[in-house]
């Protein structure tokens, strides 16, 4: 298991063993570089061992308030866990304030206590076999990567619930995973394993937004910024280089901004495409562009990767081996390049995932506001049905249906690539709509629609947050990162700045014209102007102009075909699916996200050999 995962922590390995359980541990050396941070640890009386991916960022703090407690050994986050633990059981998971997954096994209690962080920012996988009537135990298999759970005699079996996910939002939603039988841990989660059953419970949960403290906008901007910093700077502790990945958008400059308060230079890192004039290569380096002016405005080390199309498959297959489960985006390639270089001269960087979803950078929450203003006209339920399909778009309700709108792939076009034993439309709404849109039935239908169009907009950032953010983005900057042993942080999602972004009032972050209001208010004049006028874009890679590209459209063709993998073959329609790539290779038709999912699904069943 520990040599399936090594790139997570190339640094250092260890295992501890007893009877009944096994721990190992990979570990890239961030804090305390010396052997008293080594992993497995023990307590100093040794009665707890644990596990630990991830930074407290807190931990100097908690050992202040520790150490009369508790004889610390180590300059090490880890054995923090440990003192806390002891002093205050599994509420300890409710003082930490950084990103983390860990196991604690309680020798005397025989006892195992796991917890992921309150964002989900450290993957968390396990396997349960739960013990049998007959008195045999349970077998209970975890790890930060799927890889590492395979090593045992599990079937790599298909779960088709998951499929049908992957087909609709081009990722797989928590507690799923697309192994039957195996199970992401849930973010902001502590769990319980003894006896053969385990126990999830969450211990820490966003208060309903409710009533907004009467605040000035200029005194929220000045609280806003001021809790930026103070994240920032806890996550600027490192004993080993750091750096700073630079998109060219407002967040990215915004932490380098607060960076550069507190270390003057440092090593920033952007990358960019090689392209033809003719394949819009001024649109897809526009960011690339902003970042190296930001990077000169700010005096730092920057850094350029650029990504040419004679890469893109080798690093493709590397990109899907490394995500464990398809995550269907053409910036994994970009993403896992950018890691690879940025290891050579930083062992940490900061990233800016997070800042829109907390503060309404998305297109989606500005349409969706928009739509929620014009339902409230009077009588609007009234236009003509033959309104444009822009205008029509008014109408979606709030709840399930603004999210299937925004976020979920169309029926026509799965329905024509896949097979109809292995796709049905129905799946993603039901699971969607029971985790994120259901309300007690006590509420009637009018007062569900009343507490939709009055805030929906917030629940739309907040499932974004608990959904797409966790098991898409930053699935994907981890695991990105961690493929080439560099750990990503990122300060937007600060448990302090998530609760203050709760508090803000919606008018401060979105209207149907403007997005993340306070964020870009507060930060005039203290990033460059420039960022300011720029369109939302996003990061994005050029994957419809690669498909295009001949040695990149053979090796797709081979790829999108029932001979590439036998596991595979019943699943799609493949006759359907050749014909929508020829069209898209002519421009005759756009379907990069269906052609980029099932690409990327193929070669990740084959790679991982997968049974239906």
């Amino acid at each position: 298991m520990n040599l399936a995962n090594r790139h997570r922590g190339p640094d250092a390995s260890g295992i501890f063993t007893e009877d009944g359980i096994s721990l190992g541990s990979n570990r890239l050396k961030i804090i305390d570089l010396s052997e008293n941070g080594a992993q497995p640890m023990k307590s100093f009386d040794e009665r707890e061992v644990i596990v630990f991916n991830g930074e407290i960022y807190n931990f100097k703090e908690l050992k202040n308030e520790l150490k009369d407690s508790y004889p610390f050994k180590s300059e090490s986050d880890t054995e923090v866990i440990l003192a806390a633990w002891r002093m205050w059981g599994p509420d300890c998971v409710k003082k930490f304030n950084g990103i983390f997954a860990f196991a604690i096994w309680d020798r005397s209690r025989r006892e195992l206590f796991l917890a992921r962080d309150h964002a989900g920012i450290k993957p968390f996988y396990y396997y349960l076999n739960p013990s049998t009537g007959s008195g045999q135990g349970g077998k209970f298999i975890f790890s930060s990567e799927i890889k590492s759970i395979l090593e045992h005699d599990i079937p790599r079996r298909l779960n088709s619930e998951a499929l049908n996910h992957y087909l609709r939002v081009l990722y797989v939603p928590e507690p799923l995973t697309m192994f039957e039988g195996i199970y992401k841990f849930p973010q902001s989660s502590r769990g319980f394993y003894k006896n053969g059953e385990l126990k999830i419970e969450k211990y820490w949960e966003i208060e309903s937004s409710g009533s907004h403290p009467r605040v000035s906008k200029a005194e929220m901007g000045e609280e806003l910024k001021n809790h930026i910093h103070r994240s920032v700077k806890s996550q600027l502790i490192s004993d080993r280089p750091l750096g700073l990945y630079l998109s060219g958008g407002t967040d990215s400059s915004i932490l380098l901004y607060h960076v550069s308060m507190e270390r003057g230079k440092i090593d920033t890192f952007s990358v960019g495409f090689d392209l033809k004039e003719s394949e819009q290569k001024e649109k897809f380096n526009a960011d690339f562009g902003l970042a190296k002016k930001t990077a000169l405005f700010f005096k730092t080390n920057h850094n350029e990767v650029v990504v040419g199309p004679d890469e893109v498959w080798d690093l493709l297959e590397k990109a899907v081996w490394h995500m464990d489960e398809p995550i269907s985006n053409a910036t994994a390639v970009a993403m896992f390049k950018l890691s690879g270089f940025a290891k050579n001269k930083a062992d940490v960087v900061l990233a800016g995932d997070g800042g829109d979803e907390l503060f309404g950078g998305y297109d989606r929450y500005r349409l969706s506001r928009m739509t929620t203003l014009f339902q409230k006209i009077p009588g609007f339920l009234r236009y003509p049905a033959n309104l444009s399909s822009k205008l029509k778009k008014l109408n979606t309700p709030a709840g399930i249906e603004r999210l299937m709108l925004f976020m979920f792939q169309k029926d026509d076009i799965l329905k024509r690539v896949t097979s109809s034993d292995y796709f049905n439309s129905d799946i993603s709404k039901s699971f969607f709509e029971r985790r994120y849109f259901e309300r007690p039935s006590e509420i009637s239908d009018s007062g569900l629609k009343a507490a939709f169009s009055g805030n929906f907009e917030e629940m739309l950032m907040d499932v974004d947050r608990q959904t797409w953010l966790v098991d898409f983005a930053l699935m994907l900057t981890d695991k990105m990162s961690m493929a080439n042993g560099l750990e990503a942080r990122v300060p937007f999602l600060d448990k302090d700045l998530i609760e203050f972004s709760s508090r803000m009032p919606l008018k401060f972050k979105i209207s149907p014209f403007k997005t993340k209001i306070l964020l870009k208010q507060a930060y005039r004049g203290l990033i460059p102007d420039f960022l300011f006028d720029q369109p939302k874009r996003g990061w994005f890679s050029p994957g419809a102009k690669w498909l295009r590209y001949p040695e990149i459209y053979d090796r797709a063709r081979q790829t999108l075909d029932k001979n590439y993998f036998s596991g595979t073959a019943e699943i799609f329609n493949w006759t359907e699916i050749a014909e929508i790539l020829e069209k898209h290779r002519d421009g005759k038709e756009y379907n990069l996200n269906v052609l980029w999912a099932v690409l990327t699904f193929q070669i990740w069943a084959r790679r991982f050999n997968i049974h239906v």
